[in-house]
């Protein structure tokens, strides 16, 4: 195939394009993964079904052009914005290709609705728009999926920024502006995609090894604008105040590093589940646990954060919550006693165990109440 002219839509044929593997939608190392396992990963994080569906039932719409830049292979074209347009184009008119990602990824629920006979032709070639170099299709690509129309996740928003950062002279700010974003946005998410490449070369810790599904890469940027988390971490206080630079946790402090990591995503080889479930109230907590070194031996020890933040807590303040959730335990057993059927001796001797320590606590309790004096 002839190269379309530079900066001059163009019709090709679909079967000269190719997935980019430094699309900042895909996860981990993508160098030695098949195109199966990249288009599984974009049906996973980019919604495609709907994509299949609008695609089967109007044709493809080739009304925005492709941006591509040459690859390297004679003839082929990288597909630098448009990639899962053409995951849903490979998985519509290869049945093949569609049966191998679903077997290879495990994509059971993948289902691949048939094209109209009559909407067939549209598919074999698409207008493409060629660039030189990906420097060339930044601005344009980093304003539609950052702030425009077609946004993307922080994840990818993040890789973007800081690929255009590391391989460029241009400043965050020069960089923001170009995007359409603050500053200091861009500055927290390059910053925390340093620390997570710092600790896939470290071998801490890969974002493909989190427990939960989807990638909830905000917890990590929230957290590390936390002073809490750049004492532990032993980050300068003022860190986020600068631009970023790679590998910027010392290396004194990688355990401490992988630590945090599971803590905020777990750890499906260990089969750890994340301590954080809800990003506010539990990033939070997480920080007040970091900033108390018995409440960190806690955790480390239970992978509760709840028990581990009960040590941060005033004795007080811990002994209230604790008596209104005993409270609250014992109403909900009193409620459902009837599923009780009497057979079970040892869940007698559990409530009694609960009874005595209930009236332990009580005298023990009334005991402080008259010796306090009235109040």
């Amino acid at each position: 195939m002839i190269l379309p002219e530079i900066e001059t839509p163009a019709k090709v044929p679909v079967d000269c394009l190719r997935l980019d593997r430094e699309n900042p939608r895909l996860t981990g190392h993508t160098d030695h993964r098949s195109d199966e396992a990249l288009v599984a990963e974009l049906y996973d994080s980019a919604e495609l079904d709907e994509l299949l569906q609008s695609m089967t039932s109007n044709g493809y719409l080739d009304i925005e052009p492709l941006v591509v830049m040459e690859g390297s292979e004679s003839g082929e074209l990288v597909v630098l914005e448009g990639n899962r347009r053409l995951a849903t184009v490979l998985l519509l008119t290869n049945p093949g290709f569609a049966t191998r990602v679903r077997r290879e990824a495990g994509l059971n629920r993948l289902t691949i609705p048939n094209i109209p006979e009559n909407l067939r032709p549209t598919f074999e070639q698409v207008t493409v728009y060629r660039v030189s170099d990906r420097i060339d299709a930044r601005p344009l690509i980093g304003f539609k999926h950052i702030n425009g129309p077609q946004k993307w996740q922080a994840y990818a928003k993040a890789r973007f920024a800081a690929k255009w950062y590391d391989e460029s002279d241009v400043g965050l700010d020069e960089i923001a502006r170009a995007i359409g974003d603050r500053h200091d946005t861009i500055k927290r998410m390059v910053s925390a995609i340093y620390v997570l490449e710092q600790a896939s070369m470290e071998e801490l810790f890969e974002v493909a090894d989190r427990f939960p599904s989807r990638f909830n890469f905000s917890h990590l940027y929230t957290a590390l604008s936390r002073s809490q988390y750049m004492a532990y971490l032993g980050l300068p206080s003022g860190w986020a105040r600068y631009d970023p630079k790679p590998n910027p946790v010392p290396a004194e402090k990688m355990e401490e590093l992988g630590e945090v990591l599971r803590w905020i995503y777990g750890y499906r080889p260990d089969n750890e589940e994340q301590v954080v479930k809800r990003q506010n109230p539990d990033i939070k907590r997480l920080g007040e646990v970091l900033a108390k070194r018995e409440a960190v031996l806690e955790l480390k020890e239970t992978a509760d954060l709840d028990r581990a933040h009960s040590v941060v807590q005033p004795a007080r303040a811990r002994f209230t919550s604790s008596l209104i959730k005993a409270r609250r335990a014992l109403q909900d057993a009193v409620g459902s006693v009837r599923g009780y059927d009497g057979r079970d001796g040892s869940l007698l001797g559990i409530s009694e165990d609960i009874k005595e320590a209930s009236d332990l606590l009580y005298t023990r309790m009334k005991e402080k109440y008259l010796g306090a004096g009235d109040p």
